[in-house]
């Protein structure tokens, strides 16, 4: 207290003789100044001199969406959940962040804890630590609202498996999940099992409800990826993390140096466009425009934004519906700018080859590859982008360029498969994102 005063007063001496005051005046003014701040820091609780300040970096994150037109796998009644994730990078404090952002209705989280994990549901011993929110052990999460937790000292290794164990009392619908996890997490029986090392499992799940992600203290940034099917890794194996991000992931650890190596954040949803929402597939999520403050803007630590979304514009386009190359670009245009304005280096994606699709959401044409064409001529030429990575370059079939290469093919033309996705994560270009 008396080193501030000291300080304050010494502002004020250096700032007063700039005006013309009597002294008696000056010395009112300065005494006034030094009360007032005495009066102000003694008056606030401790819990407000010692908020936290530390830096914070996203390590693992997922896109939410929803609500599912189905509701049954994904309704628990006095349960809990453990849910799996792997870490990007490190650090030696973590907190998560749960989304209530599409429910209609409150979300109580009964208790809630993050341990790493050792295999199958199962936390490794001395590393479960129960998670608290303003210092409660629960919380109550309103409709449309995100919330996250207190942090808790835990040394979280890079490329680490996380198991965070959320206990959901009474009748809970998930309405805010990500669909498409790849990933295994479970369900227990009846009651509260967040603090058991080995949880009793009723049923297993390979979505990720209301979670959405885990930070770890640091000053190291993010690369955040906001994309659709591609990026969030649609026909990889399960369980294996083989999406291009976590190759990427991978790639950081082996060739940055500690103080630069990133967080990589997937933002993937399958289905996901960049104009407008798919109203027939909720769990697409909304359009890459409407979703952009919540996925990219909140995301801690963002510096460097990949786009790598608009071929389910494109494949979905219709003569009743069309897409024009003016349309895809006043998108990505929009999402730069708004990139910018929060000092996100922005990179480009060319849209991969879909010749020989043929799914429920896409639609080859002769003149829908011709816009894919035209988009990813923009994206090499426009020098909009800080950086251009041509993912069409690295997977499709220099014999028939519009086509995805054989040996990249998962099997229906749209998507890549683990060879491919390895391929893109070598692929990527590195800026600084410190």
């Amino acid at each position: 207290m008396n080193r501030f005063l000291s300080a304050l007063a010494a502002a004020a001496r250096r700032l007063l003789p700039q005006v013309y005051l009597t002294p008696a005046l000056r010395r009112l003014l300065l005494a006034s100044a030094m009360l007032a701040a005495a009066i102000t820091l003694a008056g606030q609780p401790a819990a407000a001199q010692s908020w936290d300040t530390s830096h914070w970096t996203a390590s693992w994150g997922a896109a939410p969406a929803g609500p599912p037109a189905d509701a049954s796998p994904h309704t628990f009644t006095d349960q809990t959940l453990r849910l799996v994730v792997q870490s990007s990078v490190g650090g030696n404090r973590a907190r998560i962040r749960l989304s209530n952002e599409l429910g209609s209705t409150p979300l109580r989280i009964g208790a809630a804890r993050i341990g790493l994990r050792a295999q199958g549901s199962d936390v490794a011993p001395g590393t479960d630590r129960a998670l608290t929110f303003g210092g409660r052990a629960g919380v109550t999460i309103p409709a449309g609202a995100p919330a996250l937790s207190d942090p808790v000292e835990l040394h979280l290794p890079p490329l680490a498996q996380v198991a965070v164990s959320l206990y959901l009392p009474g009748a809970v619908q998930a309405p805010t999940l990500h669909g498409q996890a790849r990933q295994t997490s479970y369900v227990s029986s009846t009651g509260d099992h967040t603090a058991s090392a080995s949880l009793p499992v009723q049923r297993t799940i390979t979505a990720w409800p209301f979670l959405t992600a885990l930070e770890v203290d640091g000053m190291r940034g993010a690369i955040v990826v906001l994309g659709d099917a591609l990026t969030d890794g649609a026909r990889s194996t399960s369980d294996a993390n083989r999406r291009w991000t976590d190759v990427l992931a991978r790639r950081l650890q082996a060739e940055r140096d500690a103080g630069a190596r990133p967080g990589v954040i997937n933002r993937g949803i399958a289905g996901n466009r960049l104009l407008g929402d798919n109203p027939a597939n909720p769990l697409a999520g909304r359009s890459a425009l409407a979703r952009f403050e919540r996925d990219v803007l909140a995301t801690s630590g963002a510096r460097q934004l990949v786009l790598m979304v608009g071929i389910e514009d494109i494949g979905n386009g219709s003569a009743a519906n069309p897409v024009t190359l003016d349309d895809m670009v006043a998108g990505y245009r929009q999402l730069i700018a708004r990139a910018r304005a929060a000092r996100i280096a922005v990179i480009g994606a060319t849209l991969a080859p879909f010749e020989g699709a043929a799914s429920h959401s896409i639609q080859y044409s002769v003149e829908k590859e011709t816009l894919r064409q035209a988009v990813n001529a923009w994206i090499r030429s426009s020098g909009e982008f800080d950086a251009v990575f041509d993912a069409d370059r690295v997977l499709r079939d220099p014999a028939r360029p519009s086509r995805l290469l054989p040996a990249y093919d998962s099997g229906d033309h749209l998507h890549p498969n683990d060879r491919g996705y390895q391929a893109l994560g070598e692929a990527m270009p590195l800026l600084d994102a410190r």
